[in-house]
C-alpha cells in the first residue's frame, strides 16, 4: 500500500494537509486500540496471581516497607535483611556489638531488660 511520490506531488497544500491529518487519526485510534488491548492483557494478568510452593508472589510495588531495626552513628539504617551494610560491618570489626546499633531493643521472654 505504497503511495508513488509522483502522486503525492502532484496534490495541493491543501489535499496533504487533508491526507496528513486523515493518517494521524488513523494512527490515534490504532494507538488507542492497541493501549486498550494491552490494559486488558496486564489487568488479567494482575488479576490470575502466580503461585510458586504455595506462596503467592507478589510484585515489589505491594510488598510493605520493612521498618530498620539498626542505627549506625550517622543515622544510616538496616532493616535486618539482607547483606549488613558497610558501616556495621566495620563496627563490628572493631569490636562492638550488633545489639549496641538496635533502634529498639528486643524485650526478652522475662519482660526485663539488661541494659542499664
Amino acid at each position: 500500500m505504497q503511495v508513488k511520490k509522483s502522486s503525492l506531488s502532484t496534490l495541493s497544500n491543501e489535499a496533504l494537509c487533508k491526507l496528513r491529518d486523515e493518517i494521524a487519526a488513523l494512527l490515534s485510534s490504532r494507538a488507542e486500540e492497541l493501549q486498550k488491548e494491552l490494559n486488558r492483557l496486564t489487568a488479567g494478568a494482575i488479576s490470575h496471581r502466580k503461585e510458586t510452593n504455595g506462596r503467592a508472589i507478589v510484585s515489589k510495588a505491594k510488598r510493605k516497607r520493612v521498618a530498620p531495626k539498626y542505627r549506625g552513628p550517622a543515622g544510616e539504617t538496616w532493616c535486618g535483611r539482607g547483606k549488613k551494610p558497610r558501616w556495621l560491618a566495620g563496627a563490628l570489626n572493631e569490636g562492638k556489638n550488633l545489639e549496641d546499633f538496635l533502634i529498639v531493643p528486643a524485650e526478652t521472654g522475662s519482660g526485663n531488660s539488661h541494659r542499664e
